[in-house]
């Protein structure tokens, strides 16, 4: 790995548990500094004092508050210097399924947080991507690539979906990369219960650093992974 790669600076939301977590491992692994963002700030020491603050920086904020969100960019700043690649990977879902027997509250925390948190991190991130010729990347879902009955969760998804490709022809003005990463079903703290025949978090980790890895030339547009085990 070259000394350049070493010094390159990734932003993560939502980093305090599952994807991000395991995201932020695997990339400290590869060498870059993190700035790691997510609502829980005890989770969030554990993850430093894991990686190294030398490595790795810590804000707890809400993805779905600009202001909050506004001071993790900052405060990576002022320690890291320069920020190469963000991956917004915050989300949330809802407790009561459906549409017409859906909770109006969930709604809008879910919302908060899928759509605005994700708009909220692109706005505060890509000046600073721009000075590097940087790489944005999001978490979509398989939910936001087939049809869901009544899923409002999985609508947030098509807005993902739908933002990455109008975002990706944005930066392509300075030559920027925007990803969308879409798993399927990974066993993760966002279930209740555990689902060990789905996907692992290690399985979107490895699809996060493909795509940074890329030669600067290939964008790679979308990584869709679906479990192999049919139970």
């Amino acid at each position: 790995m070259s000394a350049e790669q070493n010094e390159k600076v990734l932003m993560i939301t939502g980093a305090s548990s599952g994807i991000g977590k395991t995201t932020a491992l695997t990339a400290a692994r590869e060498g870059f500094k993190l700035i790691l963002t997510a609502r829980r700030k005890e989770l969030l020491d554990e993850l430093v004092a894991e990686i190294g603050s030398e490595q790795a920086l810590g804000v707890a904020a809400d993805a779905g508050d600009y202001k909050s969100l506004e001071q993790v960019v900052v405060k990576g700043l002022e320690k890291f210097g320069r920020l190469d690649a963000v991956f917004a990977n915050a989300g949330t879902g809802v407790q009561t399924p459906g549409t017409e027997k859906g909770d109006a509250n969930e709604w809008k925390t879910m919302i908060d947080v899928n759509i605005n948190g994700l708009l909220y991190t692109a706005r505060l991130t890509l000046p600073h991507l721009r000075k590097t010729t940087g790489h944005f990347l999001m978490t979509g879902s398989a939910a936001g690539r087939n049809t869901i009955k009544g899923s409002v969760y999985g609508a947030t998804k098509w807005f993902v979906h739908g933002f990455a490709q109008n975002l990706a022809e944005e930066m392509k003005e300075w030559d920027g990369r925007c990803t969308t990463i879409a798993p399927g079903m990974v066993n993760t703290p966002f279930f209740d219960e555990p689902k060990p025949d789905k996907l692992d978090p290690q399985d979107v980790a490895d699809a996060v650093l493909y795509a940074l890895n890329a030669h600067p030339r290939n964008c790679v547009r979308e990584v869709y992974l679906m479990p192999a085990y049919r139970n």
